[in-house]
């Protein structure tokens, strides 16, 4: 089925889908969905605590204000071996060399982590990045499906989540999240069930040559 190495991307909004429906792509064309076991590739490769890693999970690191105010260029260099090894800045060097090395070796699907700006500023030229979004009481019935807890649980949680990965991305990317010229295509999830969505990436991926 797939014709040439590639790897995916996806972005997404807390309760789009977009995870569920990134694992049942991986699953039908049988390449790997990294999400959470990125954190533990990095922390055996770093030899770092996992702990540390989970910690910083798609969080901003703890200087956004100091950031935000001196406009300062993100650093997505190699890792530094010095004493500020266990930085948020510095684990997040670590997490980017291992998805630039997963994403050399295998075709794979990537959530999230800033994986569509780690690419583009690297030598591979062949990923496709999506961006899953819905409109709040679409992601507010998901999250209560999935989750199972209640509306009010969920409304936190999705808020929360979101304003997490927002903070994250412009940190260590110097974008904004949703910024549409990051990505190949923004996806609303709204209108469309999960086997919908999962055909749509799919016939994408098809039209650009990278699957039959």
């Amino acid at each position: 089925m797939i014709k040439k190495h590639f790897v995916i991307t996806i972005d997404r909004q807390y309760g789009s889908g977009g995870r569920v429906v990134g694992k049942r792509l991986a699953e039908d064309l049988g390449i790997h969905f990294y999400d959470n076991d990125i954190l533990k590739l990095t922390s055996e490769r770093a030899a770092i605590g996992e702990q540390y890693f989970r910690m910083a999970d798609e969080k901003a690191g703890n200087n956004i204000l100091y950031k935000i105010i001196s406009n300062l260029k993100p650093d997505i260099s190699s890792p530094k071996l010095d004493e500020n090894i266990v930085s948020p800045e510095n684990l997040f060097r670590f997490q980017a060399d291992v998805i630039r090395e997963i994403a050399a070796n295998e075709s794979c699907i990537i959530a999230g982590r800033c994986g569509s700006y780690i690419l583009s500023h690297s030598t591979m030229e062949d990923h496709v990045d999506f961006f899953v979004y819905a409109d709040e009481e679409t992601r507010i019935k998901r999250v209560i499906d999935y989750d199972r807890i209640t509306r009010d649980e969920a409304v936190k949680r999705i808020q929360k989540i979101n304003k997490e990965r927002k903070n994250y991305h412009k940190y260590y990317t110097g974008e904004d999240w949703m910024m549409p010229e990051r990505y190949d295509l923004m996806i609303n999830a709204s209108r469309i069930n999960y086997d919908e969505m999962e055909v749509l990436m799919k016939d994408y991926i098809r039209m650009k040559g990278f699957i039959d």
